[in-house]
């Protein structure tokens, strides 16, 4: 017995990308354009926090010259105790001085562990979501009928676990890679054929938390001016009025700038995963 883990819906009234920019969403939008995947999207929507490096930006700028359908650029909407401005970083630089104003990026604190996650609903879902009622045409606080819309997700076989439906009715999850059975290393084989020379962004908060410690050494060795402005932000968040104790970017609870993020590679020894990726192992 087979099943399908993603296919087209049969009626959309709208198909849109949901575009964050790196390797897997870059590759699918490209894909599209060329008529690689289909039906043609309408368009492509990209939820810019304001904190992204500046790669992402420049690759952003050069992608939507590639596409023949139009990317929109949307923010969240300022003017909020959790969006003051709707520039993450300008938002919760805010919210270390004013404890009315929401903090909502996950942090560490000492013996209490991790944060709830507010910030990628505020300044990534939401954004998006507006944008696809507009649209539809449909008006703020308008109920949703029948329309719908046709999302396509940017998750590759190896982030399977990912997969899940949208909370709202008229937003119709498709995962055009899982389709295909594209795995992350499929999509940059595919850009390299094509795009020779041209590097894939990694899409993300220049200090988010979720980095891991080879994220973190990737942005300290590759990109110092990002890495700066991430433990300036570190410091910046250590005491916060409406939280109790310290708080850090990293895990460790120390400050970014302490932080080892040396591998094996560095200290001599043979990396594994880089060396043996697809060989040993199978």
């Amino acid at each position: 017995m087979s099943f399908t883990l993603s296919e087209p819906h049969s009626n959309p009234d709208i198909r849109i990308i949901s575009l964050g920019a790196g390797v897997q969403s870059t590759v699918m939008a490209l894909m599209a354009g060329t008529g690689e995947l289909g039906p043609m999207p309408d368009c492509a929507i990209f939820a810019d926090t304001g904190y992204e490096p500046q790669e992402v930006y420049d690759h952003l700028e050069w992608l939507e010259k590639q596409l023949p359908f139009p990317t929109y650029i949307v923010k969240a909407k300022p003017g909020s105790i959790r969006t003051p401005t709707g520039n993450i970083k300008q938002d919760m630089n805010i919210a270390t001085q004013d404890p009315k104003t929401a903090f909502s990026m996950p942090t560490f604190t000492k013996g209490k562990g991790m944060k709830l996650r507010t910030c990628t609903s505020i300044y990534k879902i939401d954004p998006v979501r507006a944008k696809t009622r507009e649209l539809l045409g449909v008006q703020p606080k308008q109920r949703v009928k029948d329309q719908v819309s046709e999302t396509w997700m940017g998750i590759s076989m190896d982030e399977i676990v990912r997969m899940k439906e949208s909370r709202d009715k008229y937003i119709y999850h498709r995962f055009p890679l899982i389709e295909q059975r594209m795995h992350r290393y499929h999509c940059k084989q595919w850009f390299s054929e094509r795009y020779e020379g041209r590097v894939l962004p990694k899409s993300a908060c220049i200090a988010c938390p979720f980095h891991s410690d080879d994220m973190w050494r990737d942005i300290k060795i590759n990109d110092p001016v990002s890495f700066a402005d991430a433990v300036e932000f570190d410091r910046s968040i250590r005491h916060i009025p409406s939280f109790d104790g310290e708080q850090y970017l990293h895990r460790s609870c120390q400050p970014l700038d302490k932080v080892d993020f040396q591998n094996a590679e560095d200290k001599g020894q043979l990396s594994f995963l880089d060396e043996c990726e697809g060989m040993c192992g199978i």
